[in-house]
């Protein structure tokens, strides 16, 4: 199965610090994250490889990292996407659950495809939880 790594699990991966100060959540993520890169089972779209590359400083580091994240093509995200992502956010909404927009539709690309969503973010896995108890994704 497909991983979709959200922008915190390639966070971790790219950092520089020393891996063993990782919590176990942290450190299980990046483990999972290595092992779908290492297996080609990372998928990749627009809005997280954007998250991934904003606020970098030197131009080199940016061109070393841009260049890194091109061997992960991006998957499409189609208008049928956005308009069910607005229709969860929504929903989620309705719940008393706030999600950010991008959050949402990468929940819904995630399930569309049936990939794994990869993440630590706890606004993501409160929309998760609510989706899942009304039969959504």
């Amino acid at each position: 199965m497909k991983v979709l790594a959200d922008t915190c699990a390639w966070s971790l991966l790219l950092r520089r610090g020393n891996p063993a100060a990782l919590n176990s959540e942290e450190q299980i993520m990046l483990g999972v994250l290595k092992e779908a890169i290492q297996d080609g089972r990372v998928a990749m779209v627009g809005p997280i490889r954007q998250e991934v590359l904003s606020g970098i400083r030197e131009t080199a580091q940016f061109e070393r990292l841009r260049q890194a994240l091109s061997a992960f093509p991006d998957q499409p995200i189609t208008t049928a996407d956005y308009e069910e992502a607005a229709r969860l956010y929504n929903f989620c909404r309705s719940r008393g659950v706030e999600g950010g927009g991008i959050d949402i539709l990468l929940c819904t690309v995630a399930s569309r495809a049936r990939w794994t969503l990869l993440t630590d973010d706890g606004g993501i896995q409160r929309c998760l939880e609510v989706l899942k108890t009304a039969g959504s994704p």
